[in-house]
């Protein structure tokens, strides 16, 4: 089911099916960041240029946010990553190497931003693509 919302940014007026949407990035500053599907082009949304826009991305957010937000297409988790806290559909990740120093390495669909989560220095994410890599693929990660 589509979530359609109409933007204005940078001068241009966006229709934008939110659910098609593979990852957010929230910052401190109250800046939300977004890829468009099949792009590499950005949406950055904050409170001051675009507030309503703003509003509305963040709401949908706080929606997914009830993680585990689980359909039969969608696994979305929180990440805290690179002092940003990020909102990803895992089910739309399609690689994931993992290093012999036990670094996992991802990238974002639609964008050019690579995920690295080291056990060590974030376990609680680490550990929720590891959960998601096994009940998905029925694999494991050592």
């Amino acid at each position: 089911m589509a979530y359609w919302i109409k933007i204005n940014y940078e001068r241009n007026i966006y229709l934008i099916d939110l659910d098609s949407i593979t990852a957010f990035s929230c910052q401190a500053n109250k800046r939300i960041t977004f890829w468009l599907p099949n792009s590499s082009q950005a949406i950055i949304l904050n409170k001051q240029n675009c507030e309503y826009d703003y509003h509305l991305v963040l709401e949908y957010i706080k929606k997914k946010i009830k993680i585990g937000y689980l359909t039969h297409n969608e696994s979305w988790v929180k990440i805290i990553y690179d002092r940003y806290e990020w909102l990803i559909n895992l089910n739309c990740i399609t690689t994931f190497v993992w290093e012999p120093n036990g670094r996992m390495t991802f990238w974002l669909p639609d964008s050019t931003k690579d995920i690295v989560i080291n056990p060590n220095s974030n376990p609680e994410a680490y550990e929720k693509v590891l959960k998601f890599i096994n009940q998905v693929t029925g694999n494991s990660l050592p």
